[in-house]
């Protein structure tokens, strides 16, 4: 198949995108270049008038501002958001799809309390930066001495637990309880110093009663080492026993994200992620969408499609939240993309939003989570965080997601606590970083989204059955705690 010069999305828009570099005067979808486009940005094919709307994907991606004539480069120098700071919505609910049965299935690890992880790990969640590094020795050592009994032994450090007040302390408490709670976690080892503000007494009662726990405090031990590593071989006892079996894709809980997007990603790689999320939840599965901010511009698509007028105004509070949040520091609420994004082909906030939740598909949205809260129902449901690939990818995490869909245009070695899947916009990214990346969705441009999609979930349930990504095989596993306020 020939991949055309110009790819159009959406009968109604005014651009299209260029999929390779063009010259001045090439020709294509009855245009005729006026200076040469890089690939992955856009081409106007209509005449624009300052203040006109521009639409991709069929809804605005912001207003010209000067003339724009068919053929020419449209970017930042002609364009600027129409975000604004707050927005009054009103519910208009679209009907539910009814749910299919799929035959795909996954070898997971089944829970006693029913969840389904996709590995079984021992994690060490330390409660406080001081012992970090505390942390990592233990893993270090144990990685070693248990090696071929479970899936690996993996340390978690972050610099909070201390000096923190009201909302830090309570999201860094609340995300390391849902850590220790996590299926992947065959077993958790809490380590402590002893006089941190984020004391283990404190977050035990927030961690499942059903998980696989010891605690050990720095401080009251004699050898912290020696006594960790003795309680790191009780939970390798009990998680030994744990084995893989068939369960259904109804069982996997999927969470689907984007970092350095580029002009590419929302043509394929958050579609096809669209697609994965669409066969989960339609099989009786869960998907999560967070970054809130990067669905500014594009947030009433998924109003509409909120289970019920709870959901609806949950959704309203968090859109209109994450803004007031950005206000009260005096930052625009448009203050995104990024450099990256910029360079890759994305104009405005409103044009990465429209891109950005095609990672959701077309699922009903369901529930919408606090920052640090787990998953409670099957479906969509959309979880407060802000962008930062780190922060949202951990906060997916303690969400439940037991596999992260992570898709990008420019690249990034990053791992997370869970499988995290790197799917490249284009395949001369995937080309170019094969140690970083697992999936080329650049081929939807010659092999079609259904077809892709297909090897998609192939991939996915043979990571969901012990496959390890790149970032696995890389050692790249991190968490990061979001950070709001004082620090003492």
């Amino acid at each position: 198949m020939t991949v055309p010069p110009l790819f159009r999305i959406d009968p109604r828009d005014a651009v299209a995108t260029a999929l390779r570099d063009l010259e001045a005067g090439e020709s294509a979808l009855g245009v005729t270049l006026a200076q040469p486009v890089p690939k992955g940005h856009k081409v106007a094919l209509v005449t624009l008038q300052p203040g006109d709307p521009v639409l991709k994907f069929g809804f605005p991606i912001g207003r010209a501002t000067q003339p724009i004539t068919p053929g020419e480069h449209v970017h930042t120098h002609n364009v600027s958001t129409a975000l604004e700071t707050s927005g009054a919505y009103a519910y208009t609910p679209i009907p539910l799809p009814a749910h299919a049965e799929s035959a795909a299935t996954f070898e997971g690890y089944r829970r006693s309390d029913g969840r389904v992880g996709t590995r079984n790990e021992i994690w060490i969640l330390p409660t406080v930066g001081c012992v970090a590094r505390t942390a990592q020795k233990l893993a270090e050592k144990a990685a070693l001495k248990h090696a071929g009994k479970i899936d690996g032994v993996h340390a978690f450090p972050h610099p909070f637990g201390c000096s923190q007040l009201s909302e830090d302390l309570d999201g860094t408490r609340r995300i390391i309880a849902a850590l220790a709670s996590h299926p992947n976690a065959g077993g958790v080892l809490i380590l402590g110093l002893g006089c941190e503000s984020n004391q283990t007494s404190k977050l035990l009662p927030d961690v499942d009663p059903s998980a696989n726990i010891r605690t050990l405090g720095a401080q009251m031990a004699g050898d912290e080492i020696e006594e960790g590593l003795a309680l790191i071989d009780e939970l390798v006892e009990a998680a030994a026993r744990a084995k893989r079996e068939a369960v259904p894709l109804s069982e996997l809980v999927l969470g689907v994200k984007c970092g350095g997007s580029d002009g590419f990603s929302g043509l394929t790689a958050n579609p096809l992620v669209g697609r994965m999320s669409d066969r989960v939840t339609e099989a009786g599965g869960t998907a999560i969408l967070t970054e809130i901010p990067e669905i500014f511009g594009a947030e009433q698509l998924l109003m509409e499609r909120a289970s019920d007028e709870g959901v609806f105004e949950r959704i309203v509070a968090l859109v209109n939240g994450f803004k007031a949040y950005f206000t009260r520091h005096g930052e625009p609420v448009s203050e995104n993309p990024s450099p990256g994004n910029i360079a890759g082909g994305i104009t405005t906030l409103e044009e990465k939003s429209l891109g950005a939740v095609q990672k959701a598909g077309h699922a009903m949205v369901t529930d919408v989570l606090r920052y640090g809260d787990r998953v409670r129902t099957r479906g969509l449901a959309l979880l407060e965080a802000p962008g930062n690939d780190a922060v949202s990818s951990t906060a997916l995490a303690a969400a439940g997601a037991t596999a992260i869909l992570f898709t990008t245009g420019r690249g990034t070695p990053l791992g997370f606590p869970v499988p995290t899947i790197k799917i490249a916009s284009n395949s001369d990214l995937a080309a170019r970083k094969p140690g970083w990346i697992d999936f080329d969705a650049g081929q939807v441009l010659d092999q079609g989204m259904e077809e892709t999609a297909d090897a998609l979930l192939a991939k996915v349930c043979a990571v969901a059955s012990g496959e390890e990504t790149a970032a696995e095989r890389n050692g790249e596993r991190e968490i990061a705690i979001w950070k709001r306020g004082v620090t003492l």
